[in-house]
C-alpha cells in the first residue's frame, strides 16, 4: 500500500500545495483559486494576490 506525499507551503494566507508530485495547488480553506505546472508559477500567483487573513484573526479584530 502506498501513502500520498503532500509538498504544502503557506504565503499571504493561502495554501501552495502538491500531492504526489502533481500540478501545484493555491488554496483556501473553502476554495481552489488555480493550478499551475511548477512551483514557482503558484508562489508567484499568490504573492500578487492580496493578503488573507484567518476567520479568527478577522473575527478578533470586529471585537
Amino acid at each position: 500500500m502506498s501513502t500520498a506525499m503532500l509538498t504544502k507551503m503557506h504565503i499571504n494566507g493561502y495554501d501552495v500545495l502538491s500531492v504526489n508530485s502533481g500540478p501545484w495547488r493555491v488554496c483556501t480553506q473553502a476554495d481552489r483559486l488555480g493550478s499551475f505546472a511548477s512551483r514557482e508559477e503558484a508562489l508567484a500567483y499568490a504573492a500578487a494576490l492580496p493578503a488573507r487573513r484567518s476567520r479568527e484573526a478577522r473575527a478578533a479584530n470586529a471585537k
